[in-house]
């Protein structure tokens, strides 16, 4: 990815390497542009709910640690991290089930699957946004690269990348080639 030079935000190149999750975000925009929205404008009401939810899930038992990740719970915070640091496993389940109180008979453990591991290694450590990303759940602070992600809605038109590693960008725009399959 780093050799294409793809001008877009750091934020959209950390998600290219989980194609289940841009597939979620491309088919119901309105709801990703509500999100974003949210995020910018209301970051420590975003995260609160973030761990309101997670509380509830794991409440209900559907959020408990297994063989892709562990829950950790500090603090009053509940942290989702992966068993192997290198290896993320992006979660899917329905909201209307991991968010109620289970129906008699129904199997917990079945609620939430994972799609196949992402190998996160060598190709990503210059970027920063793995190994120096998380949450300062306290503070309500996202990071990345080890930094406070400061982006506002405000300086939305001027944002400049606060990150010590940015990649070089040509002056001219990408090329795009699509071929069709036979």
């Amino acid at each position: 990815m780093q050799a294409d030079h793809l001008q877009w935000d750091s934020s959209i190149l950390a998600l290219l390497p989980f194609p289940s999750v841009l597939d979620m975000m491309a088919r119901d925009p309105a709801w990703t542009e509500q999100l974003g929205n949210a995020v910018l404008t209301q970051d420590a009401e975003v995260m609160d709910a973030v761990q309101r939810m997670r509380q509830r899930a794991r409440s209900y038992g559907y959020l408990a640690p297994n063989s892709y990740i562990n829950v950790i719970a500090t603090g009053g915070y509940i942290q989702i991290l992966p068993v192997d640091p290198n290896v993320v496993y992006v979660p899917y389940y329905d909201p209307l089930v991991v968010f109620a109180p289970p129906r008699p008979g129904f199997a917990i453990a079945g609620a939430i699957h994972f799609d196949p591991g992402i190998t996160i290694g060598a190709a990503f450590g210059g970027w920063g946004w793995w190994l120096g990303s998380g949450f300062l759940w306290p503070s309500h602070t996202i990071l990345i690269d080890h930094r406070p992600w400061t982006r506002v809605w405000v300086t939305r038109a001027g944002y400049v990348h606060p990150y010590a590693h940015p990649w070089v960008r040509p002056v001219a725009p990408r090329v795009e080639v699509h071929r069709l399959k036979e």
